[in-house]
């Protein structure tokens, strides 16, 4: 289930996710970037990060925060897994924050360690509430709390620039975004770095693959793959696969054969 923030939050906020899942095994589930971070609660069983030994389970945390991914990431979980998932844009938890996007990038950081006792507090509110609405209403007060004591300045050009990526599908030449811009290179990619983990022209991949993967779960059956492909800007068939298992771990079958995808960008196997 995916719901939107309140207006007053929606520069910062992208969307919520509620994800519920039941398994008596070990279920595999794979993470890979959309260009976005967030920030998950896991009310019921503990998601698995990896495991040590055959049946030693290293878990994540109840409640932590994730950066940029430079690669997909496997999780795992077992019995029953309730998931809130609160997805910030590129540059919200920076512009939240003001810490470099650049720093959490791979990485998963207990809520407490970012937001001390106010997120030891919101995490327990939470828990103690089991209402999808009432969860987000605590969340945006936290939020507008933290916003209004930060006061963060406004990023007029990093959200234009995201727009303009995004509204161009992706395929946007880097000396295109230089124009639009009018700074240089490095300064951009600075910038980039700095309000969102991760180069311009990795955030265009991303959104190039994500448009790719939206016309593939749209498509009609008889839609050949390759000329999908083509109209996302891959240049032909082993560029986009090449490309696809870069970020996602799988083909473009592989993936279009899973039949219930938590989210787009999260998978169940």
């Amino acid at each position: 289930m995916q719901v939107l923030p309140a207006i007053d939050l929606s520069a910062y906020i992208k969307h919520y996710l509620f994800l519920n899942t039941k398994n008596k095994e070990v279920k595999k589930l794979r993470l890979f970037s959309d260009g976005n971070t967030g920030m998950v609660f896991s009310f019921k069983n503990q998601l698995i990060a990896q495991f040590s030994g055959p049946n030693t389970p290293v878990y994540l945390p109840d409640s932590f925060i994730y950066g940029q991914l430079n690669s997909f990431k496997d999780l795992y979980c077992k019995g029953e897994t309730s998931l809130m998932i609160i997805v910030f844009h590129p540059h919200g938890l920076n512009h939240i924050l003001s810490i470099p996007s650049k720093e959490l990038n791979d990485t998963n950081i207990k809520t407490q360690d970012l937001f001390g006792s106010k997120g030891t507090e919101l995490q327990d509110k939470l828990f103690e509430s089991g209402n999808i609405q009432d969860r987000i209403s605590l969340a945006e007060d936290f939020f507008r709390k933290i916003i209004a004591t930060k006061n963060p300045a406004a990023q007029p050009l990093i959200t234009a620039s995201i727009n303009y990526i995004t509204q161009h599908k992706g395929l946007i030449p880097i000396k295109s975004l230089l124009e639009f811009t009018g700074l240089h290179e490095r300064k951009l990619e600075r910038n980039f770095m700095e309000t969102i983990g991760i180069s311009p022209k990795r955030f265009s991949n991303i959104i190039k693959l994500h448009v790719f993967l939206k016309q593939l779960r749209d498509r009609a059956d008889q839609t050949n793959l390759t000329c999908l492909g083509y109209e996302a800007g891959y240049y032909d068939q082993p560029h986009l696969i090449r490309e696809f298992k870069k970020y996602t771990g799988l083909t473009p079958g592989q993936y279009s054969s899973l039949s219930n995808p938590l989210a787009i960008n999260f998978l169940g196997f």
